[in-house]
């Protein structure tokens, strides 16, 4: 595929931070050359809402969502509020019940939701005591999780108050600063996704989904598709 490019740029070698995902080596290459877009691949750079955020300024366009819908739909909390206010079921967590006051006119001017930092702040616990808080509302088992984690990384399981403490240490430790949620485990459970492919103005489609189930430390090891486990009518249901 290299010899097959009119032109490549050879970048630092080593972790992904020194190319993939270094945002400003993509976006600095970007405007060298000239390009007239972008599009990241998977993982990497491709959900760091920098990206599209400095390339639009640039006029170069990004081949993925814009950085706001990004970030809206990225994050795990600001997620679950924009599920939450479009009425679409949610396991109870931290931020159980919080919305996004939404007038008419923004949905007629196909305005995207954005999650104000007040709401948002209002999902998270901010010490042991405000995650144990949360945690007997929702009733053990418990997920504690940040925000910003993924990959295994950032996530634990609590069975008890006793044990909560030194788990919710340990999701602090591996993902610093990242703000951090509690939510009801969700037991003997599969997880099925749905794709999804849309456009600036408005237009979406699925791409049908996936059953990806096997995991190992809560990290995603097989994909299956299609996902033979559930209904038709379920996975039509997800769809929409």
């Amino acid at each position: 595929y290299i010899k097959m490019a009119d032109h490549y740029v050879p970048v630092p070698g080593g972790p992904n931070n020194n190319n993939y995902a270094n945002v400003e080596l993509i976006v600095d290459i970007s405007k060298r050359l000239p390009v007239q877009a972008v599009w990241a691949g998977w993982g990497h750079a491709s959900e760091n809402p920098k990206l599209p955020e400095l390339l639009q300024k640039h006029g170069i366009a990004f081949l993925g969502p814009p950085s706001d819908a990004m970030w809206a739909l990225g994050d795990k909390v600001a997620s679950t509020i924009v599920a939450q206010t479009l009425q679409i079921p949610t396991l109870p967590w931290s931020g159980s019940g919080l919305v996004v006051e939404w007038q008419d006119e923004d949905l007629q001017q196909m305005k995207r939701i954005s999650v104000p930092p007040e709401t948002y702040s209002k999902g998270c616990v901010k010490d042991v005591e405000e995650g144990l808080q949360a945690a007997e509302r929702i009733g053990f088992p418990v997920m504690i999780k940040a925000s910003e984690g993924g990959g295994g990384k950032g996530i634990r399981k609590a069975e008890s108050a006793e044990d909560f403490p030194n788990l919710f240490r340990q999701v602090q430790s591996e993902i610093p600063g990242s703000p951090i949620f509690v939510m009801k485990l969700a037991q003997h459970a599969r997880h099925l996704e749905v794709q999804i492919l849309a456009d600036q103005y408005g237009n979406a489609v699925s791409l049908f989904g996936r059953d990806c189930s096997i995991q190992r430390r809560h990290q995603k090891i097989i994909e299956e598709a299609p996902a033979t486990i559930a209904m038709p009518s379920v996975f039509e249901f997800m769809e929409q």
